[in-house]
Parts: C-alpha cells; sequence; structure tokens
C-alpha cells in the first residue's frame, strides 16, 4: 500500500486483528482511486446509555488531491460491521470524485 496510513484506537485497547482488517479495507479504496494522498481512521467506543451497549464510531478522513473526504458515525455494536459501513461510503464517495474528474 503506497498511501501513508494512520490508525487511531480511542477508549479502547487497540486490537491487531482490527488494525489488520483496516489495512485491507484501506488497500481496496486503492483500487478504486489510486491517487490517495493520505488516509486516517479512528475506531472509537464513546461511552453512551448503558441500554443501548457500547458503540463503535468509525471516522475516515481520506486525502485526495484537492479535497478531503471525511466519513464519520457509522455506529454499531459489531465493530466490523461499523468498519464494512464506514468504508463502503468513503468508496461510494470515493467513486463520485473519481467520476467528477
Amino acid at each position: 500500500m503506497k498511501t501513508p496510513l494512520q490508525i487511531t484506537f480511542r477508549d479502547m485497547p487497540p486490537s491487531d486483528a482490527l488494525d489488520t482488517h483496516i489495512r485491507e479495507k484501506a488497500q481496496k479504496l486503492e483500487q478504486v482511486f489510486s491517487d490517495i494522498v493520505s488516509c486516517r481512521v479512528v475506531v472509537d467506543r464513546p461511552v453512551k446509555h448503558q441500554q443501548q451497549g457500547k458503540l463503535f464510531n468509525i471516522r475516515i478522513d481520506l486525502g485526495v488531491p484537492g479535497k478531503e473526504i471525511v466519513v464519520d458515525k457509522q455506529e454499531n455494536e459489531d465493530a466490523y460491521v461499523a468498519l464494512r459501513d464506514a468504508f463502503d461510503a468513503a468508496r461510494r464517495q470515493l467513486e463520485d470524485y473519481a467520476r467528477q474528474l
């Protein structure tokens, strides 16, 4: 992967399995658009109401030439589902950006 990737875990311990999963998803984004300048992924598990359970929050910041694509607030109790939804949204935005070019 040629794009610099920064992964941050907040309010939770770092996970090697999630880290590997994020790297695989980020590589797939490069197949959609190869000129990604930067990629930052934040996995957050904020404390919320006890009735909801603990939700994972995913934020993806993609730097592309002339623009920054941001995906935020993809919440789910399963971290992998939240990551899938967030990366799907990022891929759609990246495809739209590529079409505009």
